[in-house]
């Protein structure tokens, strides 16, 4: 059975609002239109209670063993956390005048290094949200575990 300190591997498919959005198997992939041929489709391999993965993913695989399966669901605590309104921000459209695009609503940038998704463009702002995308949402992941390598005692 799966514990904190554990090496494993894992599959999985992620289900947010009733569509899965990703997958470490190609062929979920592919049939759900979201296959990326630059990306490697295996196992997910971390160590459990590191805190690589968000809380709950990790919570869900303990006490798990090889081949088994599950289907678990993350409260958003439990994962990317609620959305918090402070993470928006409007800032003055000057802002990027020196930048090599223009910025239109949906799209994502880094500012200051930090990942936001432009949610507004006025002709004087521009409304950025500095939440993570799957703030706020419910989490569900199917996971099988294909490997362990148990902790060093």
């Amino acid at each position: 059975m799966i514990k904190k300190g554990d090496y494993v591997k894992v599959d999985y498919i992620l289900v947010v609002d009733g569509e899965v959005i990703d997958t470490s198997i190609e062929e979920v992939a592919k049939e759900n239109g979201i296959y990326y041929p630059e990306r490697d489709y295996e196992p997910l391999g971390f160590v459990v209670g590191n805190g690589d993965l968000i809380e709950g993913f990790e919570e869900a695989v303990i006490g798990m063993e090889v081949g088994e399966e599950k289907t678990v669901t993350i409260p958003p605590e439990k994962g990317y956390g609620l959305r918090d309104e402070r993470l928006i921000q409007e800032i003055p459209k000057e802002m990027f005048a020196d930048a090599d695009f223009e910025p239109q609503e949906g799209m994502l940038i880094l500012a200051s290094g930090i990942p936001a998704k432009i949610i507004k463009v006025t002709d004087d702002t521009v409304t950025l949200d500095f939440n993570h995308e799957l703030a706020g949402k419910e989490l569900t992941f199917t996971i099988k575990v294909c490997e362990v390598q148990p902790a060093e005692q």
